[in-house]
């Protein structure tokens, strides 16, 4: 049966037909799958091939803002899908324009330039700050400095920013320019300014997520984030937060920056801005916007589709006061998962998170790992993401509800009662 045919009707392939060796003949490899093949979703519910029933908290990676299939986003796309879907930036784009104007009316921005993914925003966001350090900063050899355990993507350039190093294994060479701090530790972020700047100054930006989320959902200090944000005042670096993971809603605020008490100059969303279609984000204050035509672009980015499912997000966010349902939803996990904690205090280190992104941490000295307890919870109908060998992370939509949330920890007190 043809692609077309098979549009047209769904209903000729059985449920039961996904083959996970034919699938693995064809596609890259690139992946370590768990194995279930999902074929739908409403709301925190997704169903596999097989009919089986779901509750949902990776949310796509933090990503399905609304859950699936929510009809304020279902209603969005497919106007816009009728309307107009894509037409490049050789033109004025009007949902394009509108998104900006939220974005920047609700936050510390004032402009913006759209792209597809959150390794893309962060591209962009490399490259505004060396154009800056060029242009402005006269600096002939800028450095930007991220911290020890981040994540900013998968392009050479990211993984670079990424300090990593299971993520740059054989990617080499690559790409100069970024030099490592530990994360929340303001004296050796002082030391390191010190030391590179020492005979020329070099260090033009630092590039830090809010909350470190695939680096084990480590939170930033707001002690430390004001030092770092109070240096950079001082000394015209810039500070660039990656709001990837925890931007749009996620911690409990619209953005993760306000969890510290700073703004930063520049910011970079992607995930769960567009509940799940993909788009990214680069946002900047205006003293530091330096892309003039000819210097960045994006063949996709900010397309009326893209933009249109965005805009139904961001209106459903106030529509629906989720901000205050991952709050409340928020501290309601983490009280459930701080029970586990007293439950379980051989195998159970830590609980930490911001609203809806939660981590798990399991004691270094058990052989206990995330990926056993959530293969346990996953046999028991409940989708868990870890963020590192010991680290559980919880990230559901937005949109869950508490009963929801009492579900997802009965699972867990099941797992663990299952492999302690």
């Amino acid at each position: 049966m043809s692609p077309t045919e098979l549009a047209q009707d769904p209903s000729a392939v059985s449920a039961n037909s996904f083959n996970a060796a034919n699938f693995d003949q064809d596609v890259m490899t690139t992946y370590g799958r768990f194995p279930i093949a999902l074929e739908r979703g409403q709301g925190c519910r997704v169903w596999d091939t097989d009919g089986r029933e779901y509750l949902d908290f990776v949310a796509g990676i933090a990503t399905c803002t609304l859950g699936h299939a929510h009809p304020a986003l279902v209603a969005a796309v497919t106007a816009q899908i009728q309307t107009l879907h894509h037409v490049s930036n050789l033109y004025y784009i009007p949902p394009q324009g509108d998104l900006a104007h939220w974005l920047t009316q609700h936050s510390c921005a004032n402009r913006a330039f759209f792209c597809n993914s959150g390794a893309e925003a962060n591209e962009g966001a490399i490259k505004l700050a060396r154009k800056y350090a060029h242009t402005v900063l006269d600096i002939e050899q800028p450095i930007i400095l991220t911290a020890d355990a981040s994540f900013h993507g998968r392009t050479l350039a990211t993984i670079t920013a990424t300090a990593q190093p299971k993520y740059q294994k054989n990617f080499d060479p690559l790409v100069p320019g970024f030099e490592y701090v530990p994360f929340n530790d303001l004296a050796a972020l002082k030391d390191k300014i010190a030391t590179l700047d020492q005979d020329q100054r070099q260090v033009a930006a630092i590039l830090l997520e809010p909350l470190q989320g695939e680096g084990g959902v480590r939170p930033g200090q707001q002690a430390y984030f004001q030092g770092v944000r109070q240096i950079c005042d001082e000394t015209g670096i810039l500070l660039i937060l990656d709001e990837v993971q925890v931007g749009v809603g996620r911690t409990g605020k619209l953005w993760g920056y306000q969890n510290l008490g700073i703004e930063p100059d520049v910011f970079t969303l992607a995930k769960g801005l567009a509940g799940g279609i993909p788009i990214g984000a680069l946002l900047s204050k205006e003293f530091c916007s330096v892309l003039q035509p000819g210097d960045h672009a994006s063949t996709f980015g900010g397309n009326p589709f893209a933009c249109a499912a965005a805009l139904a997000v961001l209106d459903t966010l106030e529509t629906e006061n989720l901000l205050e349902n991952s709050a409340q939803r928020g501290e309601q996990l983490r009280a459930g998962l701080h029970t586990l904690k007293s439950q379980y205090p051989n195998l159970i280190a830590e609980v930490r998170g911001w609203g809806l992104i939660n981590g798990l941490v399991l004691k270094a000295e058990v052989e206990l790992t995330s990926i056993e307890v959530i293969k346990a919870a996953m046999a028991a109908g409940l989708l868990l993401v870890p963020a590192g060998p010991k680290v559980i992370r919880f990230v559901p939509p937005l949109v869950v509800s508490g009963a929801e949330v009492d579900k997802a920890l009965q699972t867990v007190q099941q797992a663990l009662a299952e492999l302690g």
